[in-house]
């Protein structure tokens, strides 16, 4: 059966104008047309139904409001919340934290996110469960941990040799330990395998400007994914010198990129390499009181540093892919990084394709995700606004006011 969405104005997430009198068809789950009104085909028979059927298609008038693709973030960490303490961990009821998890999930597809890409902490069984139709949430890839060198910024070990994150880092040391540790987490059911090239700001042993993974080291993780399948590696990159080694490793995106030159923008370009800023980690403004004094000086200090050099890849039209390190920063709040894209110098139009078919060609599900065409799955949202006037509204989950994946509704405030 058809249903078709009318009286909407479409952003098909490819960067083309939108359409400001549009129809979307969905059949099936997937999208039968996408366009002007005035140019759709009759509704009977876009579900290839006799016109004299009863109940072969439905209408839903929209009022007005904007159309656009279900929306990404390539960079969050569902295990995660801001300000908890990294040893929590090791007293939190293991059961109730994996309804935590749930709601986090379902939190956040409700403000928009229909695919989400964890970089780092839970396990495939979260992307089984919500392939199995046990709970709802944005359709998941997983990196399940992530892989640093001892004393990175992944190794979590607290003075008294206690590891308080095991479900989040591996450690390896040679390149032959990074490859097996890459072995490892794709047999675990990863997605995408993710590895540390520098230090980070949350970690108490390291830097941003440290280095992390070798390049020989990365060298190997990314020859090891290439033989599963093809499978990305995602690099946590914020120094310059780690970005440098990682885009020479070949990489799929640099994660962060807050050390971004004029001269790794240029690798970037060459090499094809997505940027994913995380922006949303920069813009949150800093509160000593509930902060590490390690963890607020570093972020203090790099702060005007990663606004300027990723206002500069922006306008070097480095491949922007939108990821928020939700976990870091709030859950269900993910499309405020639009804004922050938009505040470095993007248009809302290219941070809306940021964050869809940008996002979806990272993936690698462009393919059948990612903008509002013909035959592609029926993942879309509703916002109660114009985003191109007000880029905000895509940011507040109570302007998101209808949520569909596959075409099966999961938010609806009509």
């Amino acid at each position: 059966m058809t249903t078709r969405y009318h009286n909407t104005v479409l952003i098909d997430g490819t960067g083309a104008a939108p359409v400001l009198d549009a129809v979307l068809d969905v059949d099936d789950g997937l999208i039968a047309y996408a366009g002007p009104a005035a140019t759709a085909p009759p509704l009977a028979s876009a579900s290839h139904a006799p016109a004299s059927a009863t109940g072969s298609a439905t209408a839903v008038d929209l009022g007005g409001r904007t159309l656009l693709p279900g929306f990404f973030d390539c960079h969050a960490h569902l295990c995660m919340t801001p300000r908890r303490a990294l040893f929590a961990g090791l007293t939190a009821d293991p059961t109730v934290e994996t309804f935590e998890i749930a709601a986090r999930l379902r939190a956040t597809l409700h403000a928009g996110v229909t695919s989400l890409r964890d970089l780092g902490g839970i396990p495939a069984g979260y992307r089984s469960a919500i392939e199995g139709g046990l709970i709802e949430g944005p359709r998941l890839q997983v990196a399940v941990k992530v892989i640093s060198h001892t004393g990175g910024h992944a190794d979590c070990s607290l003075p008294s040799g206690i590891d308080a994150a095991s479900h989040l880092g591996e450690i390896a040391d040679t390149p032959d330990e990074a490859r097996i540790a890459a072995r490892r987490m794709l047999r675990a059911g990863a997605d995408v395998v993710k590895v540390c090239a520098t230090g980070g700001m949350g970690s108490p042993h390291d830097d941003p400007d440290d280095e992390g993974l070798t390049v020989e080291e990365l060298r190997a993780v990314v020859d090891e994914a290439a033989r599963h399948r093809g499978k990305p590696v995602a690099v946590h990159a914020q120094g310059t010198a780690g970005i440098r080694n990682a885009l020479h490793a070949g990489v799929a995106s640099v994660e962060h990129g807050y050390g971004m030159t004029d001269e790794l923008c240029d690798l970037a370009l060459e090499k094809g390499t997505f940027l994913v800023p995380t922006l949303s980690t920069v813009f949150t403004p800093l509160d000593p009181a509930t902060m590490t004094e390690y963890h607020f000086q570093k972020k203090n200090r790099w702060a005007g540093i990663s606004k300027e050099n990723i206002a500069h890849a922006i306008a070097r039209g480095v491949p922007i892919a939108l990821g928020t390190d939700a976990g870091v920063v709030p859950h269900a709040r993910n499309l405020l990084e639009l804004g922050h894209l938009v505040g470095l110098g993007m248009s809302p139009l290219a941070s809306i394709t940021a964050g869809t078919l940008n996002a979806a060609r990272l993936l690698g599900v462009d393919d059948r995700l990612g903008s509002l065409e013909a035959g592609k799955t029926a993942d879309f949202v509703v916002v109660d606004g114009d985003p191109l006037q007000d880029i905000g509204a895509l940011g507040r989950p109570d302007a998101i006011v209808f949520v569909a994946q596959g075409g099966v509704e999961r938010k609806n405030l009509l």
